[in-house]
């Protein structure tokens, strides 16, 4: 049984990942600082090690006693806005960090790396859907952070031998029956239309009614958390580094997830039409074409119903989220 060290694993994804990864057979530790996720979120079969990556001993320690095989790499500062305002803290934690995480993984042996990379390192794409193959573009210190530490990923792997997976997508959705999503500061779209269904918001904002779309709403691209999860665990056993993009080849508009909310809640959810927010193109959808060919993956919850029903219950029992 390989053991995996998930960084991260307190938070929204990693710690539906950590799930995932202890219910498919693998040893799973948690390195976590739990600025961002919750003691709560770490699977109870999980072994926690309550640390931060800026502290490279710490992470040997847990790389160690935890006789990890291979990391999956998820902690990270993910806000956009707060990315255009305060840069330093993107570049330290999700560039300078990551590379102390690596230096630690070159101490102690470890050679297998998953990273959740994002869509954003892309920027403004020049055409649909996103492949590998398009120029990546960034348009703010969130994506420029992932794509340096990207590239960093290629340097280790050719000169210390660390076999990479990186996987890029866009909007993570949705929750299993244990596990889901409760961030302090909550940007996504679905959990905040939730939160008004839940009588915790008085409305959801739609930023934009002008686009050139079929309703004049943004589109974007919604993965199921558990679909996402499986990606992570195909990359364990990647042959050779790479990097995919993930995506449904799909996409669903910011009416139609309110709509669809309605449909699913029986509420009636407010919504408030806004004017457009800057940078926000028309539509972002994932191709995966290259990720399903050379690893199989096979997303089984593509439906957007079937995502937002996941969510909604995880909601229903836990108002509060975590309550941490």
């Amino acid at each position: 049984m390989k053991t995996i060290l998930v960084t991260g694993g307190a938070g929204y994804i990693g710690s539906i990942c950590v799930e995932e990864l202890i219910n498919a057979g693998y040893a799973v530790a948690v390195f976590d600082n739990l600025s961002e996720g919750h003691r709560l979120a770490v699977d109870p079969r999980a072994t926690f090690f309550q640390g931060d990556l800026s502290d490279i001993e710490a992470i040997k320690l847990a790389l160690r006693e935890s006789k990890a095989e291979a990391v999956m790499h998820f902690a990270a500062n993910a806000l956009v806005g707060e990315s255009m305002t305060n840069p330093g803290k993107y570049f330290r934690n999700n560039v300078a960090n990551g590379v102390n995480l690596l230096e630690a993984m070159v101490t102690e042996g470890v050679k297998r790396f998953v990273f959740s990379s994002t869509c954003a390192t892309f920027g403004i794409p020049e055409s649909m859907p996103i492949d590998e193959t398009l120029p990546q573009k960034p348009i703010n210190p969130y994506g420029e952070s992932k794509l340096m530490f990207e590239k960093v990923l290629r340097w280790y792997g050719e000169l210390h031998g660390i076999t990479f997976v990186a996987l890029r997508y866009f909007n993570a959705a949705g929750a299993s029956e244990t596990f889901g999503e409760d961030h302090r500061i909550e940007t996504h779209l679905i959990p905040n239309v939730l939160k008004v269904a839940l009588g915790q918001k008085e409305s959801v904002e739609i930023y934009g009614t002008d686009y050139p779309t079929p309703d004049g709403s943004c589109i974007r691209d919604y993965i199921h958390i558990i679909d996402l999860a499986q990606a992570h665990i195909l990359a364990l056993s990647a042959k050779e580094s790479a990097f995919y993009n993930l995506g449904t080849g799909g996409g669903t508009s910011v009416k139609e997830i309110i709509d669809c909310c309605r449909a699913i809640t029986g509420k009636e959810i407010k919504a408030v039409e806004k004017p457009r927010r800057a940078g926000d193109p028309p539509r972002l959808i994932a191709g995966s074409d290259k990720v399903r060919r050379e690893l199989g993956w096979a997303p089984k919850y593509q439906d957007i119903k079937t995502i937002i029903e996941s969510a909604w219950a995880w909601h229903v029992k836990h108002p509060n989220g975590y309550g941490d």
